[in-house]
């Protein structure tokens, strides 16, 4: 039997927001702020190093204005804007990724989640196994046999079993158990008053939400019976806004999501921004050492 495909999708996103809150100001020789992007890149020379497959690519948010936006206007309405420091920083995240041969995805209106809900249906459907790489809790509703998720900070492969014991319910019902709870980072309203308990032991009881309303008149107690008929729209609407997009119109994939890593390009970038030490790590790592062998040569030769 022939070894299964896997294809590696990082939640880039989340690792651009990170970094920039993580890592400590930077300038480069030329005086630009690139703190996070040497954050970012740090991020990916180990995400490069930990999974082996050539089938490897970055999912990119591309600005606030989405279809969410549209079906509600409040839809992330608290969330402050990208600090002036991060945005000035980001069209070299976008070189980064470009440095290490790592395909982007992006598309306009369409948030990083629903891409990778989106190319991790049609890779599972291609035979690979996808392994999406990122924390957001959002993204385990993705979770199944054909697609499990990593947690970079852990450094783990997240089980269903520990979706279970953090909140209650199985990946598949994540949907119906945000819906119920909402969410206060992306002002998704869920019901007032239910918190992660009691909506897991409404999902476990009745196992959906379109269950629980069609059950609603014999849900005790009384005020919870009527917390879920007050905010019975605010339950439907939110689950509409954190269910993820697994049909977005994306055209011909292959090769676009090959990695196409040249030590050469890499390394020039990171001498470009002053990243002496990353360069240093890069190449102390088994994926360089075994991708560019002549040119570590020569590297130590410089040394």
């Amino acid at each position: 039997m022939s070894e299964e495909k896997l294809a590696v999708i990082i939640d880039g996103s989340s690792f651009i927001f990170r970094a920039f809150f993580a890592c400590p100001p930077m300038k480069s020789n030329d005086g630009r702020s690139v703190g996070a992007v040497h954050g970012f890149c740090s991020m990916l020379i180990s995400q490069l190093c930990k999974h082996n497959s050539d089938t490897f690519c970055v999912a990119m948010d591309s600005g606030r204005q989405t279809f969410r936006l549209e079906m509600y206007p409040q839809y992330k309405a608290n969330r402050v804007s990208m600090p002036d420091d991060l945005r000035q920083q980001m069209p070299l995240m976008q070189e980064a990724c470009a440095a290490f041969g790592l395909p982007t995805l992006a598309q306009p209106g369409i948030e990083a989640d629903d891409l990778i809900a989106s190319y991790s249906n049609i890779l599972s459907n291609k035979g690979y196994k996808v392994r999406i790489v990122g924390i957001d809790k959002d993204l385990l509703q993705l979770l199944s046999d054909k697609v499990e998720i990593y947690n970079p900070i852990k450094e783990k492969v997240v089980t269903k079993e520990d979706v279970i014991k953090k909140y209650g319910v199985t990946p598949d019902q994540m949907i119906d158990f945000q819906a119920l709870v909402g969410d206060t980072a992306d002002n998704v309203p869920g019901v007032a008053g239910i918190g992660p308990v009691t909506a897991a032991k409404l999902i476990n009881t009745y196992g959906s939400i379109s269950n629980i309303y069609a059950n609603v008149n014999t849900i005790t107690p009384q005020k919870l019976k009527e917390k879920l008929l007050t905010h019975k729209e605010d339950a439907e609407l939110s689950k509409k806004l954190v269910t993820l997009k697994k049909d977005v119109k994306i055209f011909d994939i292959f090769p676009s999501i090959k990695l196409d890593y040249k030590h050469e390009k890499a390394h020039n970038f990171l001498t470009s921004l002053g990243f002496n030490s990353l360069i240093h790590r890069m190449y102390k790592t088994s994926f360089y050492a075994k991708s560019s062998a002549s040119f570590l040569q020569h590297y130590n030769e410089m040394l």
